[in-house]
């Protein structure tokens, strides 16, 4: 009888016990599901933004190699001819060579190219998605060889530099082929001046002494920040002021030797 009644007991006692451990049981299996649940959502959300932000540098690298599809388009026009796109960069080769060692003026040659190609370039930036999107800048590098001191050479890279954007910034002597406004506009706002003194030699001096527009597109990272904070508005009534055509380079001449 006594081992019977223990036996109830202890029957009884699991028979309670059960319920408290199915349910702890079922609760620790609904935590896991909630916990893979939670790392599957994270880890989709993370895949998705690396996604996007590849399709997005993909789809801006894309727009960036047309736009220079476009331009190499314009150069193998035959007024063209010796012009050459590596890379980013416009190398006008030996239709932009100074022909005397220290010499800052454009030859009418040089003046011919660069006023016919640059109309050329601009209509490519303002109509294409890497013009309209990407493009940030275009630095117009003047170059020297090693003739002389390394600062004289860079200040007269700079000067080669400068002139190129006074010969398009100011009437042509010709009256023929003046830049319209919009595109010295452009120029004015989108132009910078480089000189590299005596880097990047070529195999010889006259070689050396050349001119390139290096085009430099913005990043990603760029592009948002200046959607957050758009840089401020040139007054369009002041640089119309500024661009005068009749003014005059203030570069002083050196015509080398």
């Amino acid at each position: 009888m006594l081992g019977m009644q223990a036996s109830s007991r202890r029957r009884a006692r699991d028979e309670g016990e059960k319920p408290f451990w199915i349910s702890f049981s079922d609760l620790m299996s609904a935590l896991m599901v909630l916990f893979l649940v939670t790392m599957s959502v994270a880890l989709l959300a993370v895949t998705k933004k690396v996604s996007d932000a590849d399709r997005e540098e993909r789809e801006r690298i894309e727009a960036i190699e047309e736009l220079m599809d476009e331009v190499q388009r314009v150069v193998t026009q035959k007024e063209f001819e010796g012009v050459r796109i590596i890379g980013n960069t416009i190398d006008f080769g030996p239709r932009g060579k100074f022909e005397r060692e220290g010499q800052n003026t454009l030859s009418p040659p040089q003046r011919e190219v660069i006023r016919r190609f640059t109309p050329s370039l601009l209509d490519k930036l303002r109509n294409t998605k890497a013009g309209r999107l990407w493009f940030k800048r275009a630095v117009v590098e003047g170059y020297a060889s090693q003739t002389g001191s390394y600062l004289f050479n860079l200040n007269l890279s700079l000067e080669r530099s400068g002139r190129v954007l006074c010969e398009l910034l100011r009437a042509s002597p010709t009256l023929t082929d003046t830049l319209s406004e919009d595109d010295r506009k452009l120029i004015a706002t989108k132009f910078f001046v480089g000189g590299a003194s005596f880097n990047s030699l070529r195999a010889d001096d006259e070689a050396s002494r050349r001119i390139e527009f290096k085009l430099e597109f913005k990043t990603r990272q760029e592009r948002k920040d200046e959607e957050k904070a758009p840089p401020p508005a040139v007054d369009d009534g002041r640089l119309t002021h500024a661009l005068n055509v009749n003014n005059q380079c203030q570069i002083q001449d050196r015509l080398g030797r």
